[in-house]
């Protein structure tokens, strides 16, 4: 019998969390040192799975399933394929990072971990989840810990708005796709929610047509698609650092990843007929979202609408149904992941010091902290595109991908390179650069070993999978042949 591994990286952060959920509450620096190895052991199960998945073997691997409610057709079945273990890999590294970063939070540290971790096991279920109903579980264990998280540790002027207008999207997001999923369980005949059964279900394509939309933009409203994308601006500003960081790294991709893995792979007559109009929409989200980036004042603001453009990529990749788009949309949820993770990651450390994220007010804050500042022109470089980083490897086949569908639509979509680079390079000559604001003299230092550590990690990764991209783009072309399968070679 294998090892469970898939169960073990599921459940230590829940088990974790439970567990500081009983340390007495003055013991903080215990809390810290628990969170910080529970996230580390989370991420070296992530990391091990990753690098022994079996790439000539392909499809599901590590799989566990148990009967849990026979009767209904429901079990706990898990498994990871080239498309779901990249982004394993992806929640641990940003749980391991977000410890790091929250080293500080002196405010019921306890209870911000334990919340964090009940959300990353929901992530981690999500992302192995082969039962349609686990998904639905694991995907509201996701959600419901961001209400408090963002309510309770967020920023004073805006989290209980931000925190109930999120929770509101993704809630209703979250019941028109269980309307679409349960259709799906009834049509089948076949009784059971396995989703590698439900792909062999051969639904009729007038019900593959009418409840694709269902599946697909339930799931999409957490992936931040137009016009359903403006809780995701305001999440990320009120969020405190770690959870921004979970919240644009990680949740936003478990929209994208449900709503392939139910949608796309369980309708695809469905998604033939609706992807057309759904690539315009894509297309709004990358161009809109980087205009509206590029006027912002507010630091996070300009990190928040970016993430709403660089997830329109991963939407735009997918609406191409080919196999560059599709390859280079699975990079970019893992590159957007990791990236965003360190864009905020530093927001949150100049806003600990400054105390304001006016982008204005800001200046010469690389004098200072100049692992930050080269952390964030990493960054900068990935969400331009720039060869030598993983940007490139994903941003370059969802064009190509384009192209040889919709090429007006590529060309239209360039517009917002344009446009990263100036809010990319506006940024860094103005906060990092330049002599620092009286204001901030004496009060600005540089960031702890543990900050730079959570950056350092998160910038060899990005500049590791753009220098030696066969580390991960064989093993999402694998998960994409069985979505290409599944679309009968389209």
């Amino acid at each position: 019998m294998q090892f469970p591994i898939i169960s073990f990286i599921v459940f230590t952060p829940i088990l974790a969390g439970v567990l500081l959920l009983l340390f007495p509450a003055d013991r903080k620096t215990e809390v810290r040192v628990t969170a910080l190895a529970a996230a580390t052991f989370s991420l070296a199960l992530s990391i091990w799975l990753y690098f022994s998945y079996n790439l000539p073997q392909g499809g599901y691997q590590f799989v566990e399933k148990y009967a849990w409610l026979p009767d209904l057709g429901i079990s706990y079945h898990v498994g990871v394929d080239g498309m779901s273990a990249p982004l394993v890999l992806l929640t641990g590294v940003v749980m391991f990072t977000g410890v790091l970063i929250s080293w500080k939070i002196d405010d019921r540290p306890r209870e911000f971990f334990a919340f964090l971790f009940i959300l990353a096991t929901g992530v981690f279920g999500v992302f192995v989840a082969l039962d349609l109903f686990m998904l639905f579980f694991f995907y509201e264990i996701a959600v419901f810990p961001m209400y408090l998280l963002i309510a309770i540790w967020g920023w004073k002027e805006t989290r209980e708005y931000a925190a109930m207008k999120l929770t509101l999207y993704l809630f209703v997001g979250s019941v028109i796709a269980l309307v679409g999923a349960l259709a799906m369980y009834f049509m089948s005949g076949l009784k059971t929610f396995d989703m590698l059964a439900l792909e062999g279900a051969n639904f009729p394509i007038w019900f593959q047509n009418i409840a694709f939309p269902f599946v697909f933009f339930g799931f999409a409203v957490l992936g931040g698609i137009f016009p359903f994308h403006n809780w995701s601006p305001d999440g990320h500003v009120a969020a405190p650092t770690a959870v921004s960081m979970f919240h644009a790294g990680v949740l936003m991709k478990l929209g994208a990843f449900a709503a392939l893995r139910v949608g796309i792979m369980l309708l695809p007559e469905g998604a033939k007929t609706h992807m057309p109009w759904i690539i315009l929409l894509t297309l709004v989200n990358v161009v809109y979202g980087a205009y509206i980036a590029s006027v912002q004042n507010d630091f996070k603001y300009v990190i928040g609408f970016s993430s709403v453009s660089h997830m329109g990529l991963v939407a735009m990749g997918f609406a191409t149904l080919n196999r560059e788009g599709m390859i280079g949309a699975g990079v970019q949820m893992f590159s957007h992941g990791v990236m965003t993770a360190l864009f905020f990651a530093v927001v949150g450390m100049i806003y600990d010091q400054a105390h304001t994220r006016e982008i204005p007010r800001l200046s010469g804050f690389r004098l200072f902290m100049p692992v930050v500042a080269v952390a964030f022109i990493i960054g900068g470089l990935v969400s331009m595109g720039m060869p030598g980083f993983s940007g490139f490897i994903a941003e370059f086949p969802i064009f190509m991908g384009v192209w040889a569908t919709y090429p007006w639509i590529a060309i239209v979509a360039a517009i917002s390179i344009v446009l990263t680079a100036s809010y990319i390079i506006r940024i860094i000559s103005k906060v990092f650069f330049g002599q620092l604001p009286e204001e901030f003299e004496g009060h600005i230092t540089d960031v702890t070993v543990l900050d730079k550590l959570a950056l350092v990690v998160l910038s060899v990764i990005l500049i590791g999978v753009g220098v030696y991209p066969q580390i991960m783009v064989p093993l999402v072309e694998s998960g994409v042949n069985n979505v290409l399968r599944l679309l009968g070679g389209a």
